[in-house]
């Protein structure tokens, strides 16, 4: 028998996609891979020798990988030992632990980081004023894994551009902070895991001369969050990852 414990740092845990799924069967064929190569407008820049790879494995010079209902899968048992819905949960285990109200809202978050900031901000800004879906005070935790769009020039990560974006959304709002951290402890091109915020970070930003919008079209998170004291996130490298973690703290 084959044994596998396996961390998930895949948004929903696919074996399949979890480091390419090397004990799991693969649905996917060569013409799949032809198929969204064509649909990136990829193959034609594509090396010869992987279109000729993949003509051939059409042609079935070469075998496809096993498929579900194979037999070589019979005696193979995966375990999924570390996922983003498990720090989630231990999380607001934590936070309950600690005498305050917690839950999880989502482990699927997923899209452009500062779209995500400004989701988040709405459901901080839903709680502070109308006390929905919950009551404050409240801490909300989302997981998943976001990205990012790289148009400008600057440094940063998904988890500090999402909490950059939230921040001009909560300008202004006391009782609210957001903070966002990668469960590595990299974000993207930084040193840090990710960054925090409130309702005063952009004013604090604009008393020092910092335009913040810029820095977000810049993709410059990392160097508007070095400007201001206490808002970056410090862990080192943690040696693990299970993708991201959101909390929205309303008081």
């Amino acid at each position: 028998p084959s044994l596998s414990l396996i961390i998930s740092d895949v948004v929903g845990d696919p074996l399949e996609t979890i480091a390419s799924g090397p004990t799991v069967p693969d649905p996917t064929t060569y013409q799949d891979a032809i198929n969204y190569l064509r649909e990136y407008n990829i193959w034609d820049i594509c090396p010869e020798g992987v279109k000729k790879h993949l003509n051939r494995g059409l042609e079935g010079e070469y075998p496809e990988t096993p498929k579900p209902g194979d037999p070589i899968f019979e005696r193979v048992f995966n375990f999924l030992i570390a996922t983003n819905r498990m720090v989630c949960l231990a999380a607001q285990e934590e936070g309950r632990k600690r005498g305050l109200k917690t839950l999880v809202l989502t482990t699927f978050l997923e899209g452009e980081a500062k779209d995500a900031g400004v989701l988040v901000s709405g459901i901080a800004k839903e709680i502070f004023y109308y006390n929905r879906p919950w009551k404050k005070p409240i801490v909300a935790i989302l997981g998943g894994e976001t990205t990012v769009t790289v148009r400008g020039k600057g440094r940063g990560g998904r988890n500090q551009e999402l909490a950059l974006s939230a921040a001009l959304k909560i300008r202004g709002v006391e009782g609210v902070v957001i903070g966002s951290v990668a469960s590595d402890g990299i974000d993207g091109f930084s040193n840090a895991a990710g960054a925090i915020i409130d309702g005063q970070t952009i004013d604090e930003a604009k008393r020092r001369g910092l335009d913040a919008l810029s820095y977000l079209l810049d993709n410059n998170s990392t160097a508007f969050f070095e400007s201001i004291d206490d808002c970056l996130i410090f862990t080192g490298p943690t040696g693990t990852n299970v993708n991201d973690l959101v909390f929205i703290a309303v008081v």
